[in-house]
């Protein structure tokens, strides 16, 4: 399973702002409904149960809106009501991954919840990961383990972490940054697990002179496994290139990337890897998009959230800590017609039976709402939420002319409800 996370920084010293996004990558048909947390204080002693394993619960979590594989407990992305954003992908390394520990979408989400800036979530998330490990699989129905990579954002400041077990690297992230399923991270971290240099050298790893600063990259990754991921990886950093560049529309148009001057998927990126995965491309697909401008603590973020394949579908602006319409977080591993992602799922699968055709068309069909979108503000408090009901019931309708359509073309939709 693979994704992909960027992050600009594009604001001034007098007024920061960062951008942050990430596609999402997971089986071909697990639905990845969004999810709202709300703030809550919790009792002394409490716990909490994530995937594989319960930890101590903090004593006060924030309110969070996250990306969740629907039989999950964890986030793949999310954005925290301080302004904090986070995303992780796969990292294969050469060190065994343990049968059980907190995934890397648990750790995501436990970050979320309890830190207020980017450099309290590092912390939080490094300090869970020496604590208790991770482990488990990240895949429903088969055994699919991994290490994490993690992108982490506010307005002011970035990091990317990434580990292997227990052991982490850590890079404050200097205007740009992306990560995909490979590391990214030499011999350039600012901050380390103790212990890291050491259980490199004991396996054979990293045979570098006393002295010498580890090479997370060289020490820790598997190359042929995380070779794949190169060209995903190097189409982020080309992007990320100019800052100037780097807007929300721009990074939208980016998570949509087909190699080429359209979004029109076709196999495999015409036998090159693109940043936006459709089912037959590799053993996944991208299950769900955010793109957000993070800028002052305090002033509640906006979350554009696309579900399945962004090419295929809208993003929605969602304000962070808005209470979500039922429709965005329903779904499990059975198509259902009240689920948002499973009916954007039904036009991604009709548009995919003849992409240079039918892309074009579903395209244009979002390209002008998303437009009206862009232009608006979303409102606040009651507003918020009267506001992110309306544009799921036009989400809704406007799948529903879709859908229409295909049923009147050459077959019924699959978008249907549980027998």
């Amino acid at each position: 399973m693979g994704c992909d996370v960027v992050v600009a920084q594009v604001g001034t010293a007098a007024r920061p702002r960062t951008i942050f996004a990430k596609n999402s990558d997971r089986p071909g048909r697990e639905c990845q409904p969004l999810c709202d947390v709300a703030r809550r204080a919790h009792e002394p002693g409490a716990t909490v149960r994530c995937q594989y394993v319960e930890i101590p619960q903090a004593r006060e979590t924030l309110a969070v809106l996250g990306s969740r594989p629907w039989w999950l407990w964890g986030f793949e992305h999310g954005v925290n009501e301080a302004g904090v954003a986070i995303g992780n992908t796969a990292l294969l390394t050469r060190d065994a991954v343990a049968d059980t520990g907190l995934l890397g979408m648990d750790l995501v989400r436990l970050a979320l919840e309890r830190a207020r800036d980017a450099a309290a979530a590092k912390r939080v998330l490094t300090e869970l990961l020496a604590a208790h490990g991770q482990g488990g699989s990240a895949a429903v129905d088969w055994d699919r383990r991994y290490h994490n990579s993690f992108l982490i954002a506010d307005g002011r400041e970035a990091w990317v972490v990434e580990t292997s077990a227990r052991h982490w690297v850590a890079k404050r992230v200097r205007r740009v940054a992306a990560i995909s399923n490979l590391a990214a991270i030499g011999d350039d971290w600012d901050e380390c697990s103790d212990g890291i240099d050491a259980h490199a050298r004991e396996r054979g790893w990293w045979t570098a002179p006393r002295g010498a600063k580890l090479d997370f990259r060289a020490a820790f990754e598997d190359p042929a496994l995380c070779a794949p991921a190169r060209g995903r990886y190097d189409r982020s950093c080309r992007y990320l290139d100019t800052t100037e560049s780097v807007t929300v529309t721009a990074t939208m148009r980016h998570l949509r990337d087909h190699i080429s001057t359209t979004t029109v998927p076709h196999p495999n990126g015409g036998g090159r890897p693109s940043v936006c995965v459709h089912p037959g491309e590799s053993p996944s697909a991208t299950a769900a998009s955010v793109v957000v401008e993070l800028g002052d603590p305090g002033v509640p973020s906006i979350a554009w959230c696309s579900m399945t394949t962004p090419c295929t579908s809208a993003f929605l602006p969602i304000p962070v800590g808005t209470p979500l319409p039922r429709a965005l977080t329903t779904g499990t591993g059975e198509p259902a017609s009240d689920s948002a992602w499973w009916r954007l799922k039904g036009v991604e699968e009709w548009v995919e039976e003849e992409p240079a055709a039918r892309a074009p068309f579903v395209q244009q069909h979002w390209a002008a709402w998303e437009a009206q979108l862009l232009e608006q503000t979303p409102g606040d408090g009651e507003g918020a939420a009267a506001g992110i009901g309306a544009r799921t019931a036009e989400l809704l309708n406007r799948s529903n002319e879709l859908l229409g359509d295909v049923a009147a073309g050459p077959r019924a939709p699959r978008v249907t409800s549980p027998a």
